[in-house]
């Protein structure tokens, strides 16, 4: 099988639908199998991903019994994969035409590939912040500091071409054989956030490349399954701990006085 498609649900019914739904049809061309693991929604997600189960035989189902988190539970999925590439797509997002053929071609032609990744849309069209630099102290200084934009804030390459990035969000994310094989999956400390970016890190440590590929358009309704994954209250709950792990107690806590200070005298220069 060439591809495994991992979705995550976690109380994005109506979404997911739509997610399987797309990419199915984008697929149908495809030696491909989706697996969706929903981390016990309590929306009635289940009764609805039965019923598309019954429907697409390459269509697999994973119920847990408690809410994972996102990396384990991207990793359940990946553990059951036959694919020789898995995509990790959030279950807010829509496939767009030709999405899996450019992005395995791509890779196929890319020997030191670890990570593909596509162009991200919002739901009006507009092109979405999909990139990342490695969010160090370096580089937190110099943005908002000594005034160098675009080094530490997620971004949107405009050109056409593809590009090596250091590091790209995780709404559709293509890992080749070679970052499985070289890399592993997912870090499961990480219940949510900075999981893409820790295994972008990893990738390059290992020598491969992050790559941008605008031709492939996914539409994205940013943020909605993070946010049933861990509402607006819990959001710093998740995040705090996640920063910690990535990048050490300490480094955190001096990232953190450096933004917020750094927040403040920008206010200030205005």
């Amino acid at each position: 099988m060439k591809l495994s498609v991992i979705i995550v649900n976690f109380n994005t019914k109506n979404l997911t639908k739509t997610c399987i739904e797309s990419v199915i049809n984008e697929g149908s061309s495809l030696d491909l199998e989706v697996i969706v693991v929903d981390n016990n929604s309590k929306d009635g997600s289940v009764v609805e991903l039965k019923k598309l189960w019954r429907r697409y035989k390459n269509l697999k189902l994973i119920e847990n019994k408690e809410n994972s988190g996102f990396s384990r539970a991207n990793n359940q999925g990946a553990r059951e994969a036959s694919g020789e590439y898995i995509l990790l797509l959030n279950s807010d997002t829509v496939i767009k035409r030709f999405s899996f053929k450019k992005l395995i071609a791509f890779a196929e032609k890319k020997e030191d590939a670890g990570v593909v990744g596509a162009r991200l849309l919002n739901p009006d069209g507009s092109l979405q912040d999909s990139c990342f630099h490695f969010p160090t102290i370096k580089n937190a200084i110099r943005e908002y500091w000594l005034g160098q934009k675009g080094l530490f804030d997620k971004y949107a390459p405009k050109g056409k071409d593809p590009i090596e990035v250091e590091a790209l969000v995780g709404a559709a994310f293509l890992i080749t054989p070679k970052a499985l094989r070289e890399v592993g999956l997912l870090d499961e400390r990480y219940f949510m956030y900075f999981e893409d970016v820790d295994y972008c890190r990893r990738v390059w440590a290992k020598g491969l490349k992050v790559y941008y590929l605008p031709e492939v358009r996914v539409l994205h309704y940013h943020g909605v399954s993070g946010k049933k994954l861990a509402d607006s209250a819990n959001q710093w709950r998740r995040l705090i701990p996640s920063s910690k792990i990535y990048h050490g107690t300490l480094k955190h806590y001096v990232l953190t006085a450096i933004l917020w200070l750094g927040q403040k005298w920008q206010k200030l220069v205005k």
